[in-house]
């Protein structure tokens, strides 16, 4: 929580930058930095090493410094603590002038959005909010396979349900839309896996659409139900995803990857990269203590793995990024690990920039693991409404309440863990839950409106030991906020929001604010813990109501 001149300072002792981070609050200092790491070259005791450091220490922002068992324990001044709190949301900006582009949720078209998509969108968007805080110039895309097998076994059943008469699509209303083609992913699903004729057909149906893709083919029946069902999903993603607050500057169809990733897999096939095997195109990543993995089929046709190469080209043509950053499910691991080696053996920069993350699954408390493949998956929708059902009453008052509820309930947890979203626990306004920060911050504008002192009335800074304790707390948001981009981990702002508004109302609770002799100190304290709450929820992707 400390700045640039005190940390050169401290440093200037012969103390790193690493002891110096890892100071912390002990016995009520404000910092304490330990003193373990000199002893050998210092061949002293860390207690005698820090009560040397204590007799140096003379600086205009420390009050007073300490040796406590190894650790320098340093207090600053009340000026200095309460200028801390104050700029304790300015940005370190670590990514200023960067190129950052992050991928995250990835639907495909043709299929029904699950509860992974919308987490994904919610944690992508909440890591994008924090490399952009720390001055990055953020490229936010989404990715979607509109080419490949599951077109094929979605179009197959489309093709089936309209009885190929294109005007049984104009009659499905909008609403009924996205459920409509979901249902037909099933039945395309089960017919493949159940039904040889079908099967050949879906196989046929996939290389068509390819073609229809390599021709531009707008004319032909099987293209117009294929264009006009992938725009009815286009469509569904950009509203969904602006009911939730996210928002995307580009999306990449896996088919304007498909033709150069085809085309980079084969001219590395020469140099012995890819390997020709069966018919197919490998990449063998056992020598990479890998897997091997088919990049293009028997037919000819790119896989995912030789789409996921042109997307990442792509992605460099179009941003020339500095850091590339893309979320998927945890079982997508070992996937990407093979697709993003034999990426490295010819375009080795592109990989070093790129940071991959993987999610666990997201299931209703109590649940069982779905499939969209089987149709009982959990949809978005699903938890949305659950959300939405557990807090009619509240959202009444704050209609941002579900969204609040259900990013906060994700975002809590740290990425690759298993969300078993609980909708009741999610809307209390009493527990580590958004709609809880959200009152919080509201009921802190509300005791700020009651006070009468003017904003701009000045006063020499004097904290007592409860209020030093809260401007502290408040303070070590630029830390949590520089640990949590440098992690790429929302859960740490989350983490520290909460414990901050429960400092908060502990001091609450033992010292008044309105008509007390120290109003003024206390409303100008409660304004850096408005801002930093503020911030952090803005950072989530949740919003700060000043009333509910």
């Amino acid at each position: 929580m400390i700045d640039l001149k005190i940390t050169d300072y401290i440093k200037s002792f012969g103390l790193s930058a690493e002891s110096i981070k890892a100071g912390n609050a002990k016995l009520g200092s404000d910092l304490a930095v330990p003193c373990f790491g000199l002893t050998k070259e210092l061949k002293r005791s860390p207690q005698e090493i820090a009560e040397g450091f204590a007799e140096k220490v003379e600086h205009p922002d420390i009050k007073k410094a300490e040796a406590v068992s190894g650790y320098l324990n340093i207090w600053f001044t009340d000026s200095y603590l309460f200028e801390l709190a104050q700029n304790a949301t300015e940005s370190s900006l670590v990514y200023k002038d960067k190129v950052v582009v992050c991928e995250y949720g990835d639907p495909n078209p043709l299929k029904a959005l699950h509860a992974g998509h919308l987490y994904t969108g919610m944690v992508g968007d909440a890591i994008a909010n924090l490399y952009e805080y720390a001055g990055a110039k953020v490229h936010r895309v989404n990715f979607g396979g509109d080419v490949g097998l599951h077109i094929g076994r979605a179009l197959w059943a489309i093709l089936k349900a309209i009885d190929n008469d294109l005007k049984v699509l104009d009659k499905i209303e909008e609403n009924q839309q996205p459920d409509w083609l979901a249902k037909r992913y099933v039945e395309g699903n089960a017919a493949y896996e159940e039904d040889e004729q079908a099967k050949a057909e879906i196989i046929a149906l996939n290389k068509e659409v390819y073609r229809i893709h390599a021709d531009n083919d707008h004319e032909s029946d099987t293209a117009k139900a294929y264009w006009t069902c992938r725009q009815w999903s286009y469509d569904y993603f950009d509203k969904f995803y602006k009911s939730i607050g996210v928002h995307f500057e580009k999306y990449y169809p896996e088919s304007e990857g498909a033709a150069l990733g085809l085309q980079t897999v084969k001219d590395h096939i020469e140099d012995g990269i890819y390997e020709e095997s069966d018919g197919a195109v490998v990449f063998k990543g056992e020598k990479f203590g890998l897997h091997t993995r088919v990049f293009i089929n028997s037919e000819g046709l790119p896989t995912y793995e030789a789409k996921d190469v042109g997307l990442i080209f792509n992605k460099w043509k179009d941003y020339k990024f500095d850091e590339s950053m893309i979320i998927t499910g945890n079982e997508q691991l070992q996937y990407m690990s093979v697709v993003q080696k034999s990426i490295e053996q010819y375009a080795p920069e592109l990989v070093a920039n790129s940071r991959h993350l993987t999610h666990g699954l997201v299931k209703l408390k109590g649940g069982v693991k779905m499939s969209s493949r089987l149709g009982n998956f959990l949809k978005a929708t699903d938890i949305l409404e659950s959300a939405t059902e557990a807090a009619a009453e509240q959202a009444k008052n704050n209609p941002s309440v579900v969204i609040a509820a259900v990013k906060y309930a994700f975002l809590k947890h740290t990425i690759g863990s298993d969300i078993h979203y609980d909708p009741q626990e999610s809307v209390s306004s009493i527990g580590d839950s958004g709609p809880y920060l959200q009152y919080a911050h509201a009921r802190a504008c509300g005791i700020i409106r009651k006070s009468t002192k003017s904003a701009s009335a000045k006063q020499p800074v004097s904290l007592d030991e409860s209020e030093r304790a809260l401007i502290r707390k408040i303070a070590d948001f630029s830390e949590v906020l520089q640990d949590a981009t440098a992690s790429l981990a929302p859960n740490k702002i989350c983490n520290y929001l909460f414990d901050l508004t429960q400092g908060f109302n502990r001091f609450y609770e033992h010292n008044r604010v309105i008509g007390s002799d120290r109003e003024l100190q206390r409303i100008n304290i409660l304004k850096s813990y408005i801002e930093v709450l503020a911030k952090g929820l803005d950072l989530l992707g949740i919003q700060a109501p000043d009333r509910v």
